[in-house]
């Protein structure tokens, strides 16, 4: 496997940003009650850390070392305000779910870490492949938690009812399914994220810490 391929690969699986890392964890708690909250913060921070680790090698050897953290901040919360702005104007009720989290973008630390660990030392292709791979490796775990979350708290996905027609003011649906209101509780997020990680150290056992 090429070096570039393994930049979008691996943090896709074995260096997961968050059930490796255990980075980005705020957000996978606090946004996943619903999936399509899940999917758009997932491309809100695809383009917020592509674009922006591109950024920032194209101007790795302009920035003085000491100020680095400052210019840094500076080239994510643009990016989180130009991404704050596109939703407002095309998805004005989502951008109200979604709130203060877009703007907390600027501190997640995946970004700031990969600006850092990453784009200072390398081109713009490699930067813009790791900020991708990362990107994607964050989405996924995102969109699992919040397929899972919508499904059993809510009895729907996107919004539209799966498991059969909700009878009126029942909580019970036409399957009878009755929505397991815990799954929409911050606590498990939490949950789900350990499985996936459970899951994922099982079938590696690399990942295994001694």
């Amino acid at each position: 496997m090429g070096k570039d391929s393994r930049l979008i690969l691996d943090p896709l699986a074995d260096n997961n940003p968050i059930t490796i890392q255990v980075l980005g964890i705020c957000s996978a708690l606090a946004i996943t009650a619903e999936l399509e909250a899940s999917i758009v913060m997932s491309i809100s921070v695809l383009f917020v850390l592509g674009v922006g680790n591109v950024v920032i090698s194209l101007m790795r050897n302009i920035i003085p070392s000491k100020i680095r953290i400052i210019v840094q901040l500076i080239v994510v919360a643009t990016l989180v305000i130009i991404v704050d702005l596109v939703l407002k104007a095309f998805a004005y009720e989502l951008s109200k779910t979604l709130s203060v989290f877009v703007g907390l973008i600027i501190t997640n630390c995946i970004i700031m870490g990969r600006f850092e660990a990453f784009a200072l030392g390398n081109g713009p292709w490699r930067s813009f492949l790791d900020g991708i791979g990362n990107a994607l490796g964050y989405g996924i775990i995102l969109i699992i938690v919040g397929f899972f979350r919508e499904l059993l708290g809510s009895g729907t996905l996107l919004g539209f009812p799966v498991l059969g027609d909700p009878i009126e003011k029942t909580g019970l649906y036409a399957l009878g399914y009755e929505n397991n209101g815990f799954m929409l509780l911050s606590p498990m997020a939490l949950i789900v994220v350990g499985i996936i990680i459970w899951v994922q150290r099982t079938r590696n056992k690399a990942l295994i810490e001694d």
